[in-house]
């Protein structure tokens, strides 16, 4: 007889229909987890509608804020729920940047509770304005010490924080691929480029989620502006919402690419998609020639963007790891070039565009490497942190 699977509470600040990644790998993994045996309900923010559909996820009714109140109210909600883990999604941003969350491991585990922690960003939160990088370090890592499993998404974190974890707590499980992948006929693609009003002659760039100063939104257009003074026929494609709904300083960033592009003169190179369905982005996945990903602090396993893209075939450009990503070979699954340097940037993107059998190969390799994130394999990694 098949063990019975386990009852888990998803807790995040953001779940969709926000905007956010936190939200939509919580969404995509409830459902993974779901459809493999395991019963999930979700806790959130309150302006997601509750639902208890029979055959989806739940949705409890969400919360106003995330303050110190979440500590008895939580462990109610779980027992309510009938939940034996409590997982928490963390992104300190989606939480209101309170430290109450950090706290909440503590609280299950003293109401019986079984808590698991999954750090999507283990950088040091600004909290309070009195708070030294020493107090701020301490709160961002508090979970490490009372909860019962950690994951982390990616090497460099695991590296990070390994020595201050007990044996068999900490996990690395990667994040999944945020769009499902789709393969284009030869004539699907030529039609859709079409529909974006690109020829086949275009050099078409693309580039896919939100923008904040992490992800080289900057070098993007100097890259796409040293690809034009060339002569080039080139264009952007930026996929996507714009900024996403946690951070107000991804405003103010978004507003500094805008200016660049009006300085070099790039507005009518540059379109913008705005929000659209999953089948629509992995659509225009297949209908650019290279995505452009120059992010500033490197090329890094916690980007569901990339995995979306590898499952989708593009050839991919972005910036070499801060640390070992032993799930990607560089110039085999994708060109690896440094941050900050649209003038190697735009030499990888020659290489793409005057190579049919190196773009060709990246595409091939790409979706190879993505079979690795899919939510199937990510979930029974889950659920054997469940049930170990």
């Amino acid at each position: 007889m098949a063990a019975e699977q386990p009852k888990v509470l998803f807790v995040t600040g953001e779940y969709p229909p926000m905007v956010g990644g936190v939200g939509r790998f919580t969404a995509e993994l409830a459902a993974a987890l779901q459809a493999q045996g395991a019963q999930v309900a979700v806790l959130t923010d309150e302006q997601v509608p509750g639902s208890t559909d029979t055959g989806a996820v739940g949705v409890l009714p969400g919360r106003r804020g995330w303050g110190w109140g979440i500590l008895s109210d939580i462990a109610v909600r779980a027992r309510a729920a009938g939940a034996e883990w409590v997982h928490i999604q963390y992104q300190t941003a989606a939480y209101g940047m309170h430290p109450a969350i950090n706290a909440l491991p503590y609280c299950l585990r003293r109401q019986g509770l079984r808590a698991a922690w999954t750090y999507h960003d283990l950088r040091v939160p600004y909290l309070f304005p009195k708070a030294g990088a020493r107090l701020r370090n301490w709160v961002t890592r508090l979970p490490l010490r009372a909860a019962d499993a950690v994951v982390v998404t990616n090497q460099s974190d695991w590296d990070s924080v390994r020595g201050e974890t007990r044996p068999g707590q900490l996990h690395r499980i990667p994040i999944g691929n945020d769009i499902k992948s789709r393969r284009f006929s030869v004539e699907e693609r030529i039609q859709r480029r079409a529909a974006r009003g690109y020829g086949s002659g275009q050099l078409v760039l693309g580039y896919f989620g939100f923008l904040n100063a992490s992800k080289g939104g900057l070098t993007l257009i100097e890259t796409l502006a040293a690809l034009a003074v060339e002569g080039r026929d080139v264009r952007l494609l930026m996929i996507g919402e714009r900024v996403g709904a946690s951070d107000e300083t991804n405003f103010r960033y978004l507003q500094r690419v805008e200016a660049s592009i009006a300085e070099h003169g790039l507005e009518s190179r540059v379109q913008w998609t705005g929000h659209q369905s999953e089948a629509e982005v992995a659509a225009d996945f297949n209908a650019i020639d290279v995505l452009v990903m120059p992010y500033e602090d490197g090329m890094s396993m916690r980007r569901s963007t990339l995995t979306a893209a590898l499952a989708n075939g593009c050839a991919i450009v972005t910036t070499h790891p801060q640390d070992p990503t032993p799930e990607l070979r560089a110039d085999s699954d994708l060109i690896l070039v440094p941050p900050r340097d649209p003038a190697a940037a735009a030499e990888a993107v020659r290489r793409i565009a005057e190579e049919p059998r190196l773009a060709e190969k990246l595409r091939v390799n790409a979706r190879k490497a993505a079979r690795q994130f899919s939510w199937e394999v990510i979930a029974a990694r889950h659920l054997e942190l469940y049930n170990a």
